[in-house]
């Protein structure tokens, strides 16, 4: 059986084919998913994506989801998550009424369900408001943000806390960095954006900034709801489309993998998880 899971990121598994935009891992090769998927026709059995469709464009996710087909053999699965905007806007209608009928806690997940509604696609800097909003001393609604965003809020929330303990004398030691070719092409880059910097106005230079921040690939740029998710798929050659949880699949050993969940936990508890098969 041959599995690809594409952008993996951290969650992924030695006995699949993993491939990310970049590598963090001897496991994990490394390339540009938006010049295609770097494998010949109709050889994966599986091919799997978690909350990445959502960072390309609709035109570029709709290419994405050809090239998956492309490389899938006859019948083969396609497994997919991305954050559900069904169940986003039904969250969002719900703790505005109560918000509205002067129910304070509900005050305080609406303001976290906003955020999560548009500030992945709005934001002009790493992390966004939703970053700043689990950097507070305390946050009044830390469960519910915890059950909304599962391991990826438990982990922003713990690097948090561990910045916090840090004082100024751990960090005094510094490590003597050897001087090599990348060194050199490392201060020539620089020279060259303190040159472009003498150049631009200061209105010209944020948007430089936020142009290289948007194009970086952090950003969702489209979001999908089981209807639309499904039509994208039948568009693209395929059938039996079904929504799942976390825990089903009919993927050979799903479990076995941990993918989609951590222990007994959904790694991402916002998703909407598709399956359908290659027609």
């Amino acid at each position: 059986m041959k599995l690809l899971n594409l952008g993996c990121g951290d969650s992924f598994h030695k006995d699949w084919i993993n491939v990310d935009f970049v590598s963090t891992h001897s496991d994990v090769t490394s390339h540009n998913l938006l010049e295609g998927i770097p494998f010949n026709d109709n050889v994966m059995d599986v091919v799997y994506h978690s909350h990445v469709l959502e960072h390309f464009s609709k035109k570029d996710g709709f290419q994405f989801i050809k090239e998956c087909a492309r490389v899938l053999k006859s019948n083969g699965i396609l497994r997919i998550a991305v954050p559900d905007l069904e169940k986003i806007s039904i969250e969002y209608l719900r703790t505005m009424q109560l918000a509205m009928s002067g129910d304070e806690t509900a005050k305080k997940n609406y303001e976290w369900i906003v955020l999560e509604l548009f500030d992945q696609m709005v934001r002009n800097e790493s992390g966004g408001l939703m970053t700043s909003y689990l950097h507070q001393q305390e946050i009044p609604n830390e469960s519910y943000v915890i059950d909304r965003l599962g391991s990826e809020a438990k982990k922003i929330r713990a690097a948090y806390e561990v910045s916090q303990e840090k004082t100024i004398n751990q960090q005094t030691e510094t490590i003597k960095k050897r001087k090599t070719l990348s060194d050199l092409l490392l201060k020539i880059k620089r020279r060259i954006k303190k040159h472009i910097r003498k150049t631009l106005s200061e209105h010209q230079l944020k948007a430089l900034k936020i142009g290289q921040f948007r194009l970086a690939g952090e950003i969702h740029q489209w979001m999908y709801d089981r209807y639309s998710l499904s039509e994208l798929l039948k568009n693209n050659g395929f059938k039996d489309i079904k929504v799942c949880t976390a825990f089903e699949s009919s993927i050979t050993n799903w479990e076995s993998y941990q993918l989609d969940v951590i222990g007994e936990e959904v790694r991402k508890p916002d998703s909407l998880f598709i399956e359908a098969r290659k027609l």
